[in-house]
Formats: structure tokens, C-alpha cells, sequence
């Protein structure tokens, strides 16, 4: 277990700027539930949702560097998550997979030409003996817009994203699970966004120029 609790160069927890996010999550009156669900929320909400905010580049996959960022792709989140879970004594690991968005997906699909992502980036957390997975990708603000219930965390159970929004129209379905890892998978992350899509760096340098608009 040590391993996913141990700070790396990407998940470079003892970082300022990660140690001042999670300073309020360290309480030692908290129980590691209590923490894990303190430190869920403060990522799932305090860093807003960006799908088009797409990182290349390894500098981009360090906890410290995308904790700057105005807003994150879920994969940012989740490195955040990681380290941040990490950063106040709990194991925890990314968790990559392939999901399907059915809903507002037009500015996906204009980019990246599917409204296929991958990969999708969740975190598993270490409590109580089992390993839950969590998805802190979509902000209260964005599930809000979208009519979507934000997910919550209880420390017991999964928390993944839900198959259809509160219209009852169906919102997120998994594709594909490409596992967990000790540390980000940065190769794999790579990877799989090339072979995913081929014109990535275009694709990349495309949502930037958006992002600057």
C-alpha cells in the first residue's frame, strides 16, 4: 500500500501549492473517510470542468502545475485528486477508461470529431480495507447547466458517473476500462489519446486557439 501514498514527480503532493489546497483537510479531529470526502469535494468543485482544455506535454501531467490551471480536463482532476488524497495519508491511484457524453456533446464532437472520450480520468480511494472509485471530472456549477445531479461521495461506495441526467435522457455510458495506476500513467495517457485521435496536436492546438477567444 505504501506505494499509493508515496509523493513522485507527478504526484508532487509536498508541493506548496498542493499542501495549501488540502491545509483545511488535514484535521486530525477528521476521521480518513471524512478527509477523503473533504478533499473529493474540494476538487470536484473547486476546480471547474473544461473537456476542451486538453494537456500535452509532460510539465502539464505534475499535480502542482494543473492545480494552476482556471479549469481542468478530467484528467487533470483526477492528478489533482490523486495527489491531494495522497497529500493528507490516504492511497489512492488514477484509474483510466473510455466513456461515451450524449449530452451537449456538439463542441466535442466539432474538435475531436466523436463524442468518445478518452481516456476518462477517475480516481480509486483506499478506505476501510476496499478501493472505491470516484469521478470528480463535472463541478456542481456544470452538472447544474446540463440538469445533471452532482456526484457525490460517501466513503463507502462508488461514485462514477450517472447513466442518465434528471430528464431521464441519457447522459454517460462506459466503453471501456483501461485500469489503475501507482503513478500517472503519462505514456499510456499519450497513447491512448493518439490512437484515439490521430491528429491530437492539431486537435490540441485547435482548443487552445478556442480557449484564448
Amino acid at each position: 500500500m505504501k506505494n499509493y501514498i508515496r509523493s513522485t514527480s507527478f504526484l508532487n503532493f509536498e508541493h506548496e501549492a498542493i499542501q495549501a489546497f488540502v491545509a483545511d483537510c488535514k484535521d486530525d479531529s477528521l476521521s480518513d473517510k471524512e478527509k477523503a470526502i473533504k478533499v473529493y469535494l474540494k476538487v470536484r468543485d473547486g476546480i471547474q470542468y473544461n473537456a476542451l482544455n486538453i494537456s500535452e506535454g509532460l510539465e502539464h501531467y505534475i499535480a502542482s502545475n494543473a492545480l494552476k490551471k482556471e479549469n481542468g480536463h478530467c484528467i487533470d482532476k483526477s492528478i489533482i485528486l490523486t495527489a491531494c488524497l495522497r497529500a493528507v495519508g490516504i492511497p489512492a491511484r488514477m484509474h483510466l477508461a473510455k466513456v461515451k457524453n450524449h449530452i451537449a456533446a456538439e463542441k466535442l464532437i466539432a474538435l475531436l470529431g466523436t463524442d468518445e472520450l478518452a481516456p476518462h480520468g477517475m480516481v480509486d480511494i483506499y478506505l476501510n480495507g476496499k478501493w472505491l472509485k470516484t469521478s470528480p471530472a463535472f463541478d456542481k456549477e456544470t452538472c447544474d447547466k446540463y440538469n445533471i445531479n452532482a456526484l457525490d461521495f460517501d466513503g463507502e461506495k462508488d461514485s462514477l458517473f450517472q447513466e442518465f441526467n434528471t430528464e431521464g435522457t441519457v447522459f454517460m455510458e462506459y466503453l471501456e476500462d483501461y485500469g489503475h495506476f501507482e503513478d500517472v500513467p503519462a505514456d499510456r495517457i499519450a497513447e491512448i489519446f493518439t490512437s484515439t485521435y490521430p491528429n491530437f496536436t492539431a486537435i490540441n492546438a485547435k482548443a487552445k486557439t478556442g480557449r484564448q477567444k
